[in-house]
């Protein structure tokens, strides 16, 4: 008898983990739950994702200028003038991109791309021109990237010095659920429009314009890793991503110069870890330290990916080939860091949720049972 109560105390045990873990899970997030809420995150921020070598820009200069002269279209303006401003002649992108506006004006991504390439020369107020021309003509393309792109400028207007923008751009740190920086300033833009929005869907949607722009401009720059980090740990700390959002304050760190910015952004990314522990079930604090030696292995990772885009650009165009159909023929599906996460579970919480459902049924069947049991021997004392 004693011993069923054991049993039975065991499998209360179990069941009392489980729900114990999904309960707190707002200070034991995973990484992998993190990446499930904000997928393509990680490979942006390490830079393993689909994207060329300076090489390439390179070789579509020429390609582009070559078909330019023969059969022009607006997209090859678009090639040629990106392909500048990729291996930083922007002042020619601008040009080229002037040039194709004379020749088919009123086209939305002629806006688009002129204003990215005033921004990228530090022509702001210039950039912020075009890029409303363009939002006139097309306020929803790009996911809404344009959109933020602007307000990202006017915030960054709001941080100048008397020169270039001052890093970091906010030195305010997350307390677990501050609406902090980039997605504060956001907040303040919608309040002053007599509105209040939901947090989540503002963040999430400025998580995504941010991603756009790090993926077709630049995924290194400090000031996009910045404003992410900040809108990662802006969303709530029920549903936030503060190892992300560690993870972009320290790549900004690494892309800065000054010691003083440097240990600015991992201040911030050491905030972000307060309310962490190393995984879903355990109970000691996350360290940077911890965090930082898997996000050199996942940087190592993403490098040697690239390497190898690199490698191959280079010989395609030593072998006289079409580069762009041949990487698009070698690279056709986008990479992942480390292992792939599940789509729509499969995550460890400490106690997987099948462990607990195996406890429960388990714990429904032991009942019936010692309660047989415990009728068998009071039948069997009775007898005797």
């Amino acid at each position: 008898m004693l011993k069923g109560f054991v049993m039975l105390g065991v499998l209360i045990a179990v069941l009392s983990a489980g729900v114990s873990c999904m309960a707190c899970l707002w200070d034991r997030d995973t990484l992998a739950m993190e990446r499930q809420r904000f997928p393509t995150t990680l490979e942006l921020i390490t830079g393993k994702f689909l994207r060329h070598s300076p090489a390439f820009y390179r070789w579509r200069i020429s390609d582009c200028q070559e078909r330019i002269e023969t059969e022009p279209t607006p997209e090859l303006f678009d090639d040629l003038a990106v392909a500048y401003d990729k291996t930083g002649a922007t002042e020619e992108a601008v040009r080229v991109m002037e040039a194709k506006s004379a020749l088919y004006p009123g086209l939305y991504s002629t806006h688009a791309n002129l204003g990215t390439f005033h921004i990228h020369a530090g022509s702001f107020d210039l950039g912020l021109e075009e890029i409303e021309k363009a939002l006139v003509i097309n306020p929803n393309a790009h996911f809404g990237r344009e959109i933020h792109q602007k307000r990202l400028v006017e915030y960054l207007q709001t941080r100048r010095g008397k020169g270039d923008a001052l890093l970091p751009l906010s030195e305010e740190v997350s307390n677990g659920n501050n609406v902090m920086g980039f997605g504060a300033f956001l907040m303040s833009l919608q309040s002053g429009e007599g509105n209040v929005p939901d947090r989540a869907d503002l963040i999430d949607e400025a998580i995504v314009g941010v991603l756009g722009m790090m993926k077709f401009g630049n995924h290194d720059s400090p000031v996009l890793l910045e404003v992410l980090g900040d809108l990662l740990v802006s969303r709530g700390f029920d549903s936030d991503a503060k190892q992300l959002a560690a993870r972009a304050y320290l790549a900004a760190s690494y892309e800065s110069a000054g010691r003083s910015v440097q240990q600015a952004y991992r201040s911030k990314a050491e905030e972000c870890l307060k309310f962490q522990t190393r995984s879903s079930g355990a109970k000691d604090k996350l360290m940077l330290a911890q965090l930082e030696m898997q996000f050199q292995d996942e940087l190592k990772e993403a490098s040697d990916w690239y390497a190898v885009i690199v490698t191959k650009e280079k010989d395609w165009i030593a072998e006289g080939v079409d580069v762009e159909k041949s990487f698009e023929v070698e690279f056709y599906e986008a990479p992942v860091v480390g292992p792939v996460i599940a789509a729509g579970g499969g995550l460890s919480l400490g106690i997987s949720l099948p462990t607990v459902a195996a406890a429960v049924f388990v714990f429904l069947c032991g009942i019936p049972a010692l309660l047989w049991q415990r009728r068998r021997r009071a039948s069997a004392a009775a007898e005797e």
